[in-house]
């Protein structure tokens, strides 16, 4: 990115930090918003020894005010709510992954209408996955103190140095996000970043389920079928009983140990503590039902159960290499990082499916940008 300070004027740092202090406060402020005025939208959060994230501090900012919000007022608060969820107006976020999960677990509420705007700042050119204080710093010639940002948010009262750092994560969204709407329209992609946007938070959401979390075990691929329907409840059981009791995966069972006792299938206690790192504390109470779901796993039909992907074989690698370069010719001819336009893991669906026809991903926008080289994929699929 080449692009020097921007001449766009940039709201100075306010004087004094303002919070809202009460719903009432957070509703009327949102009531005066006008219909097409973005919203500017940051959390701060712990996440040390919990599974769910810990709210700290809501930041919003809007038509040039900017407002911290204890986590106790944004929950009393039903419009802050209607806010988040109404697809009409825009959340300007950064990097909005965390963000999203936290507002699904904590208000249970699925926000719409998101920009994220890393993903913007990518398809403008900046490159994948900038760090807002690097392309703050890049565009507006502010550097940001980013000295707090590991700081305790929970605890109150948060010093100024916390309170000044919070109001800089949202201050510079509104010119960041006229200056990617700007580069956007240039390549005819404005329509492409909410599109985006609200694709990676429903794939973020989707991904949640306890069901389906055991296809992330990349490790497990070497296990046979009935193995990894033996891991599927394991991985499940896993998931809910961390929701259940709020702690970190690795503090109940790792993934390393549901993959070693779904391949040694233990049938007895004795057999489950044999397995190398299985904690004694984990066989006493959660044993006898461990092993309820390694014979569930074992005596149930697995005929539809979709195997976790397998590594690329090295005839597949070659033909990979083969592909990438035509998802390589695009994303360098319209500078969009090729991590963005077309991961690894996306490349490798399309060999395993022997086609681009069908794969959700590769349509929307994407599919415009790859129409080009489409013919091109397909042939080099063909066995």
């Amino acid at each position: 990115m080449t692009d020097s300070p921007l001449a766009a004027p940039v709201p100075p740092a306010p004087e004094t930090v303002r919070w809202l202090g009460s719903p009432a406060e957070l509703d009327q402020w949102l009531d005066q918003l006008a219909p097409g005025a973005p919203v500017a939208l940051d959390t701060e959060f712990e996440r040390v020894s919990t599974f769910y994230p810990i709210p700290g501090l809501v930041q919003l900012g809007g038509q040039g005010e900017y407002w911290l919000i204890d986590p106790d007022v944004a929950e009393a608060s039903v419009r802050f709510r209607e806010m988040l969820a109404d697809p009409a107006r825009l959340k300007l976020l950064y990097a909005m992954s965390e963000d999203l999960e936290l507002f699904r677990h904590w208000l249970n509420v699925a926000p719409a209408g998101l920009l994220d705007l890393q993903i913007g700042a990518a398809m403008a050119g900046a490159g994948f996955s900038l760090g807002y204080a690097k392309l703050v710093e890049t565009l507006f010639g502010e550097a940001l103190d980013k000295s707090v940002t590991r700081s305790d948010w929970v605890s109150r009262p948060l010093s100024q140095e916390q309170q000044r750092y919070a109001i800089d994560d949202i201050r510079f969204l509104e010119p960041l996000y006229n200056w990617v709407i700007e580069k956007l329209q240039q390549r005819n992609l404005e329509q492409a970043l909410a599109e985006e946007s609200q694709r990676f938070a429903d794939e973020a959401a989707g991904q949640e389920d306890p069901e389906q979390h055991y296809l992330k075990l990349r490790g497990g691929w070497t296990l046979t079928r009935e193995q990894q329907a033996v891991l599927r409840l394991l991985v499940a059981w896993r998931e809910r009983e961390c929701q259940k009791v709020d702690r970190p995966r690795n503090r109940v069972l790792n993934d390393g140990l549901l993959i070693a006792i779904a391949e040694r299938l233990p049938g007895s206690l004795r057999t489950l503590n044999d397995i190398q790192g299985v904690p004694g504390g984990i066989v006493k109470r959660y044993g006898e039902h461990l092993l309820e779901l390694v014979r569930e796993g074992r005596e149930a039909d697995n005929a539809n159960l979709e195997p976790i992907p397998r590594p690329l074989s090295r005839d597949q690698q070659a033909v990979y290499k083969k592909v990438k370069r035509c998802f390589n010719k695009v994303a360098e001819d319209l500078d969009i990082p090729i991590e963005l336009l077309a991961p690894r893991k996306r490349i490798e669906k399309v060999l395993q499916d022997g086609t681009l026809a069908g794969n959700d991903f590769f349509q929307g926008w994407r599919g415009e940008l790859l129409k080009p080289v489409e013919t091109d994929i397909e042939e080099l699929l063909r066995p």
